[in-house]
């Protein structure tokens, strides 16, 4: 992804309202969709609590694998409104780190892991259009 003027990615610009007139709209009032829209329109993207050991985990594994996941880091004041937007878009149960592949919620670390160590990963991946292999 490609940093910014400011060294910022535009996936953190956009998580915290750069370019929508400093609004910060990421789940002002639930109304809107921008944590669904960031899930729709990327074949990988991490949601994780900022400097979370097992996100880094997550993103390195994926990374390793030729997958450059987008990865948003939630601030602790916004966790609980993006938890939510999270819960009601997927029917509940969503937790960080939280990996969606293809536009649904895989899981998190311990369900990567595990489809990773029994091979099923890259070929999950490979669907999502996250791999080109």
């Amino acid at each position: 992804m490609a940093a910014t003027a400011g060294g910022r990615s535009r996936l953190h610009n956009f998580l915290e309202g750069a370019g929508n007139g400093g609004e910060h709209r990421l789940l002002a009032n639930g109304c809107e969709n921008n944590v669904t829209k960031l899930v729709v329109e990327n074949a990988v993207i991490v949601f994780g609590r900022r400097g979370c050991c097992m996100c880094h985990v997550v993103n390195r594994l994926l990374l390793g694998l030729g997958v450059n996941p987008a990865v948003c880091e939630v601030d602790e004041e916004k966790e609980e409104a993006v938890l939510h937007e999270l819960s009601v878009t997927n029917g509940g149960g969503v937790q960080f780190p939280a990996v969606f592949v293809g536009g649904k919620l895989f899981g998190g670390l311990d369900r990567v892991m595990s489809t990773h160590i029994t091979g099923e990963l890259v070929p999950i991946l490979k669907e999502a259009g996250a791999l080109w292999l």
